[in-house]
C-alpha cells in the first residue's frame, strides 16, 4: 500500500516567523530578533516573500541530505519550512515546466556563505534533474568545475577561510526535458594584487599552498620547487596553515576535478609550471647599479632563480633579464629604450606575476567552458547562478573595493527594479489594483560612478590617458572639481564647505554614500591599478617562450601584431562586464539569496547583533519587506487556502463541493473578516495585514485542538468497544477449550482405568492358560520318555545278538551323518549374499565333499539368479535385454563398449515435448514415440567440420533436425537403412548407410558422431529388427566406405596426438579420403 503523503505548511510549527512579510510589528529590532531566534534553533533560512535570507551557521547541519532533497522536490515554495532547496526547486520547475530562463543572484559580504550557497543550488539541481550516462557526465563536470576555480580563485582572508576573490556567473543550459546539456562560466575582476602582496592574517591563492603541500617529491623536483613555504616571498607565513584545511588532500581533489572536467595531462602539467613560475618570480631580487652616464639601473642579485624560471617557461635567459632591466617605448616609427631603476624593476616583476596569474585564471575559465559547453545545437533553457563578492567596507578601501561596491550598487538597482516588476506583474495577473510604492532609487549613485562624461570611472580613464604627470592626487583634485556638488560624494578638498572641518575624512581620501552606507576610499594606487600596465618588453619576452601555454597568454607580444593603441583600463573593462551581466540578468526571471554573516569569529552559535544589523541595512532587507507588504502582505492560491482553513466553517467542513474560490468566499464571510482586509484575485486570495493571517492561524489552532479532542473521544470509544468484544469473544473461546479439555481428561482417565482392568484380567487368563499348557507338556514329555525307555529295553533285548557284528558300519554311518549335519549347519550360517555377481563361496571343510560342495554352489547360484529375475519389472527387463544385445554386438569388438556398460540407456536426452523451441518438430512427428533423442555432430564431407543436429529415432523413422530452430533436415525410413559402420577404436563416429535408389539416399550416406554411440547403435538395431524383421548389419572396421552423393569416400581411423585434448578430429585429406585422428 502506498504511503500517504502528509502535506505541511510554512506556518506549521514555525519558530519565530518564517516569512518576514508576516512579521508584526515590522521594525529593525523585531527583524533582528526574529533572525536571532531562528538562528539559535538552527533555522538558518528565512523568507522575504520569494527572497531567501541565509545566515552562515559556521557548522555542518543535517539539512542537506538526499532525504531533504526528495522532501523539497516538486513542492510548493511555501509548503515547507524555508530552505535554499525550496528556491532552487522553484527556479528549476519554472525553467522546466514554464520555459522561463532563470537566474539565481547570491549576494552578501565575504564570509557570509555565498560560495557554499551556490554549491548547494547546483548540487540540488544536479540531484533532481534527469539521469543517464551522458547527463551524469555533464552534471559531474559542472560540479567539478567548482574545486578547480576555488583553488585558483579563492584565498583565506581575515573574514573567511575560503573567500572567493573573483566574481563568477555560470549559465547552466538545459534541454526541453530539463536535463543539463552544459554550461558557460564568466569571471569578473580577479584580485590579482593578492598574488604579490597579502594583508596581515591572510593568504595567497589556495593553489600555491596546495602544490607545495600535496605535490609529490618528483613533481616538485620537475617544477623546481621546495616544500618549505618560507622560501617564497609571495607567500605570507603568519597564516600559511589554516585550521581544519588539509592542502594536500585538497590538491588531490583539484587534480581529480581537472581530470573529470577534461584537462589533458600535459595541460595540467603546463598549468602547474605557470603557477611555479609565478611563485619563483617573487624570489627575484634586484640591486642598484650606476652607469657611466649617471643614470641608475637595476641588476638581478641571484640569477639562479631566473635560470630556473627560464627552464620552466622555455624563455631565453638573456631576453628575460633584459626585459627586467630595460623598457622600450614606441611612438610612431621611433623606439626609445630606457633603463629601469630598482623600484621600477620590482614594479615590472610584480606586474608580470600579476598578469601571468590573471591570464592563467582567464585561460582556465575558457578551457573549462570548452569542456562543459553544450554540444547540441538545439534550443536551450538557461539557469544562471551569480556568486559575486558582496559589499565591502574595510579600514583601508582601495580601487578593488570601489569597483566591487559599484557592482553591488548595480545588483541592488536591478534587485529593486525586478522585485517591483515581479510584484506589479502578479497584481496585474490577478486583477488586483496596483498602487505606487515609494522606495530609495540608487540610480543616482550608479550614475555618479558610471556616467560616461562626469562619472568617476570615466574621469579615472581620462586621467590615465592624459599626457604629463598623472598621480592619485591629480585624480582626486579632478574629482573635487566635478563631483563637489553631488549629494552622495564627500571630500575634504572639495568646494563644498560642509566637509572642510570633517576630521574623520583625510585629505587623500574621498567618501561615497552608497545604498549600504558610507565608504571612504584611499586614493593610493587608484591610477596604477586602473592602468594595469605591463611593459611591452615583458609581453614580448613571454611571447618568445617555448612554453605553448605561456605563449598563448601573451598574444600582444607578437612583433607581427604590434598595436600602439593603449589597452583598455581595468575600470572600463569591469564596467563593460557589469553592463553585459545586467543585460543578461534582465532577460531572466530572478531568484535571490541574501547571505548574512552572524559574527567575525567564524564561530557557531554566535550572533553579533550589531554586525548583522549593519548587513541588514546595506542589503536593504527592511526596505525589501516594506516593498513586498506595501499592498498585500500574504497571498495564497484558493485550493490550499480552503484546504487549510475549511474546518473553521460548518459549510466548508469536512468537504466543499464547489469551486475553491466560492468556498473561500463562504469561509471569509462566515468568519466576518472585514472586506478591506482581503481581496480576491483570479487564482489567489490576497490578505492585507499579517494580523488577519495570524487570527486565522489562531482560530485554526483552536479548531484543530477541538477536532483532536473529538477524534480522541471517538477513538477511545471505538477502542474500548473493540477491547470488550475481543475479551468477550476470547472468554467464549477459552470456556469452550476448557470444557473440551476437561471432557478429554475425564475420558482419558476412564479409558486408562478400563485398560488397566482389561490388562489385569487378560494377564490372569494368560497365566492360567500357561499353567495348563505347561502341565500338558510335562505329561506328554513324561509319556514320551517312558515310551522311549520301554522301546529301548525291548529293542536291546531283541537285537542284542546282532549289535556286535554290525557295530563298525553303524559307527561309520553315524559319524558320517553327524559330519554331514555339521556341514549343512555351517553352510547355512556362511551363505553369501543374494547378488548374482557375488563370487564369494565358503571353502569346503572335507575333501570327500568336493563334488557336493560344487553342486551346492551351482544350485545356489541358479536359485538366487531366479530370485533376482523374479524381481525385474518389464522396463528393467527391456534395459537388460538392450544391454545384452549391446554385449553381443560390441563386446571385444569396439573399444568404446566397456565404458558404456555402467551407463544407463536413457534414450530421451532432449525434452522435445517440454521445450517450446521444438514445437514444430513435435508437431511434425505426429505423436510417434521417440525411442532416442540426442544432439549429434554431422560431419561435412567437404572439410570434415561438424554441425550440430538433433538425432531422433522413432518406430518408423530416423530424423535429423536443426538444433536451434528444430526444423527437420532429413527423414529416413527404417527400411531404407541398410548398414551402420563404425571403427573398433575409442571414438563416437558412425556412418548410416542407405539403400541405393531409395528416396532418402539422394544426398548419400550420413557420417555422424555421438557421445552415446553404443546406446544409439543398439536401439537402432533392435528397432529395425522389430519393425522389418531383418537384422541390421553392424560393420566394425577401422576403414570403411561412405557414399556422398555420387562419390564414395573412404573414412580411415588412425592413432594420433590431439591438440584439443582427447576429442577425435576429422580432416579431409583429399576427395576420396576422410581421416579421423583418435587419441
Amino acid at each position: 500500500m502506498e504511503k500517504m503523503e502528509v502535506k505541511t505548511s510554512l506556518l506549521d510549527n514555525m519558530i519565530g516567523v518564517g516569512d518576514m512579510v508576516l512579521l508584526e510589528p515590522l521594525s529593525e529590532e523585531s527583524f533582528l530578533s526574529n533572525l536571532q531566534k531562528r538562528f539559535d534553533h538552527n533555522e538558518i533560512y528565512t523568507y522575504i516573500g520569494s527572497v531567501v535570507i541565509s545566515v552562515n551557521p559556521y557548522q555542518p547541519l543535517p539539512i542537506y541530505s538526499p532525504e531533504k532533497v526528495e522532501e523539497y522536490r516538486n513542492r510548493n515554495f511555501y509548503e515547507l519550512s524555508p530552505h535554499i532547496f525550496a528556491l532552487a526547486d522553484e527556479a528549476y520547475r519554472s525553467l522546466r515546466d514554464q520555459d522561463k530562463d532563470q537566474c539565481i543572484l547570491i549576494t552578501g559580504e565575504s564570509g557570509a556563505g555565498k560560495t557554499e550557497a551556490s554549491k548547494l543550488v547546483m548540487s540540488y539541481v544536479a540531484a533532481v534533474c534527469g539521469k543517464g550516462a551522458e547527463v551524469n557526465q555533464v552534471k559531474e563536470q559542472l560540479l567539478q568545475s567548482n574545486p578547480v576555480l576555488e583553488a585558483f580563485g579563492n584565498a583565506k582572508t581575515v573574514r573567511n577561510d575560503n573567500s572567493s576573490r573573483f566574481g563568477k556567473y555560470m549559465d547552466i543550459e538545459f534541454d526541453f526535458k530539463g536535463d543539463p546539456l552544459g554550461g558557460v562560466i564568466s569571471n569578473y575582476l580577479l584580485e590579482k594584487s593578492r598574488v604579490v602582496k597579502q594583508p596581515r592574517g591572510e593568504r595567497n591563492f589556495h593553489i600555491f599552498y596546495q602544490i607545495l603541500s600535496g605535490g609529490s617529491e618528483d613533481m616538485l623536483q620537475k617544477l623546481k620547487l621546495e616544500r618549505d613555504f618560507s622560501r617564497y616571498n609571495y607567500l605570507s607565513l603568519d597564516s600559511a596553515k589554516v585550521n581544519g584545511v588539509d592542502d594536500a588532500v585538497n590538491f588531490r581533489t583539484v587534480r581529480n576535478a581537472m581530470q573529470i572536467v577534461g584537462f589533458m595531462d600535459h595541460e595540467t602539467q603546463s598549468v602547474f609550471e605557470v603557477v611555479a613560475a609565478v611563485l619563483k618570480l617573487g624570489n627575484i631580487e634586484f640591486k642598484p647599479e650606476s652607469r657611466v652616464n649617471g643614470l641608475d639601473e637595476s641588476k638581478i642579485k641571484d640569477k639562479n632563480e631566473l635560470k630556473e624560471i627560464c627552464e620552466l617557461t622555455g624563455i631565453d635567459q638573456s631576453v628575460l633579464e633584459r626585459a627586467f632591466s630595460f623598457r622600450t617605448v614606441e611612438a610612431k616609427q621611433e623606439k626609445v629604450s630606457t633603463t629601469l631603476n630598482v623600484a621600477q624593476a620590482y614594479y615590472a616583476r610584480d606586474a608580470l606575476a600579476k598578469n601571468l596569474y590573471s591570464r592563467l585564471f582567464s585561460w582556465l575559465v575558457t578551457r573549462i567552458n570548452e569542456s562543459i559547453k553544450a554540444q547540441s545545437k538545439v534550443r536551450k533553457k538557461v539557469m544562471g547562478v551569480l556568486d559575486i563578492y558582496g559589499f565591502e567596507i574595510f579600514e583601508d578601501n582601495s580601487f578593488e573595493q570601489f569597483i566591487i561596491n559599484y557592482c553591488n550598487e548595480k545588483l541592488q538597482q536591478i534587485f529593486i527594479e525586478l522585485t517591483l516588476k515581479e510584484e506589479q506583474e502578479e497584481y496585474i495577473r490577478e486583477g488586483i489594483e496596483w498602487t505606487h510604492i515609494e522606495y530609495f532609487n540608487n540610480a543616482i549613485i550608479c550614475d555618479l560612478i558610471e556616467n560616461n562624461q562626469n562619472g568617476i570611472l570615466a574621469m579615472l580613464d581620462e586621467e590615465c590617458l592624459r599626457p604629463g604627470v598623472v598621480t592619485d592626487d591629480t585624480f582626486l583634485e579632478k574629482l573635487n572639481q566635478v563631483c563637489a556638488t553631488h549629494q552622495h560624494f564627500e571630500s575634504r578638498m572639495s568646494k563644498c564647505s560642509r566637509f572642510l572641518n570633517d576630521t574623520s575624512l583625510p585629505h587623500s581620501c574621498f567618501r561615497i554614500q552608497h545604498y549600504a552606507g558610507k565608504v571612504m576610499y584611499q586614493m593610493e594606487g587608484f591610477v596604477d591599478k586602473n592602468n594595469d600596465l605591463l611593459y611591452r618588453d615583458l609581453s614580448q619576452a613571454m611571447w618568445k617562450a617555448n612554453h605553448p601555454l605561456i605563449k598563448s597568454l601573451f598574444p600582444e607580444g607578437n612583433p607581427a601584431k604590434i598595436n600602439l593603441k593603449r589597452p583598455p583600463t581595468a575600470g572600463s573593462q569591469f564596467k563593460s562586464s557589469v553592463a553585459t551581466l545586467m543585460r543578461n540578468l534582465q532577460t531572466k526571471n530572478p531568484n535571490y539569496i541574501r547571505c548574512i554573516k552572524p559574527n567575525d569569529k567564524k564561530a557557531a552559535h554566535v550572533f553579533n547583533e550589531a554586525l548583522v544589523c549593519h548587513q541588514v541595512r546595506y542589503l536593504g532587507l527592511l526596505e525589501n519587506v516594506r516593498v513586498r507588504r506595501a499592498g498585500f502582505a500574504f497571498r495564497q492560491p484558493y485550493v490550499p487556502c480552503l484546504e487549510r482553513y475549511k474546518m473553521l466553517c460548518k459549510q466548508t467542513w469536512p468537504c466543499w463541493r464547489g469551486p475553491a474560490r466560492a468556498g473561500v468566499e463562504v469561509l471569509f464571510n462566515d468568519l466576518e473578516i472585514p472586506e478591506e482586509e482581503y481581496s480576491f484575485g483570479r487564482s489567489k486570495i490576497f490578505i492585507r495585514n499579517p494580523r488577519t493571517l495570524f487570527k486565522l492561524e489562531d482560530l485554526r489552532k483552536q479548531r484543530l485542538e477541538d477536532l483532536a479532542a473529538l477524534i480522541q473521544k471517538i477513538y477511545r470509544g471505538w477502542k474500548c468497544r473493540t477491547q470488550f468484544l475481543l475479551m468477550k469473544k476470547s472468554q467464549v473461546v477459552i470456556a469452550a477449550w476448557f470444557r473440551r479439555y476437561a471432557q478429554q481428561k475425564k475420558y482419558q482417565q476412564t479409558k486408562s482405568s478400563a485398560v488397566v482392568v482389561q490388562s489385569y484380567i487378560r494377564g490372569w487368563k494368560a497365566r492360567k492358560l500357561l499353567r495348563e499348557l505347561k502341565h500338558q507338556k510335562r505329561c506328554r514329555e513324561a509319556v514320551t520318555t517312558i515310551a522311549a525307555f520301554w522301546h529301548g529295553v525291548q529293542v536291546r533285548r531283541e537285537y542284542r545278538k546282532f549289535f556286535r557284528a554290525n557295530a563298525g558300519r553303524k559307527i561309520y554311518e553315524f559319524v558320517l551323518q553327524k559330519i554331514m549335519q555339521k556341514y549343512f549347519l555351517e553352510m547355512k550360517n556362511k551363505m553369501p549374499s543374494l547378488s548374482p555377481i557375488d563370487k564369494n563361496w565358503p571353502a569346503r571343510p572335507y575333501l570327500f565333499l568336493d563334488s557336493t560342495h560344487k553342486e551346492l554352489r551351482r544350485i545356489f547360484h541358479l536359485w538366487r539368479c531366479k530370485k533376482y529375475r523374479d524381481g525385474f519389472t518389464n522396463q528393467k527387463k527391456a534395459i537388460y535385454e538392450e544391454k545384452l544385445e549391446a554385449s553381443e554386438l560390441f563386446k571385444d569388438k569396439k573399444a568404446l563398449y566397456p565404458a558404456s556398460v555402467g551407463q544407463h540407456f536413457q534414450g530421451a536426452y532432449l525434452e522435445i515435448s517440454k521445450n517450446p523451441r521444438y514445437k514444430k518438430l513435435k508437431d511434425a512427428m505426429e505423436e510417434e514415440k521417440v525411442i532416442i533423442a540426442e544432439i549429434v555432430n554431422k560431419i561435412n564431407r567437404a572439410n570434415g567440420k561438424c554441425t550440430a543436429r538433433i538425432f531422433l529415432l522413432t518406430k518408423n523413422h530416423v530424423l535429423l533436425a536443426d538444433q536451434k530452430s528444430g526444423h527437420i533436415k532429413s527423414e529416413l525410413p527404417l527400411e531404407d537403412v541398410t548398414k551402420v559402420s563404425m571403427s573398433s577404436q575409442n571414438d563416437g563416429f558412425f556412418a548410416v548407410h542407405l539403400k541405393e535408389g531409395s528416396g532418402a539416399a539422394g544426398k548419400g550416406d550420413f557420417l555422424l558422431r555421438s557421445d552415446h554411440l553404443i546406446e544409439m547403435a543398439t536401439k537402432l538395431y533392435r528397432t529395425t529388427l522389430s519393425q522389418t524383421n531383418q537384422k541390421l548389419n553392424i560393420e566394425i572396421s577401422d576403414e570403411f566406405l561412405v557414399q556422398f552423393r555420387q562419390d564414395k569416400v573412404c573414412v580411415k581411423f588412425v592413432q594420433g596426438t590431439q591438440k584439443n585434448g582427447n576429442i577425435p578430429t576429422c580432416k579431409r585429406k583429399n576427395n576420396r579420403l576422410l581421416e579421423v585422428a583418435v587419441p
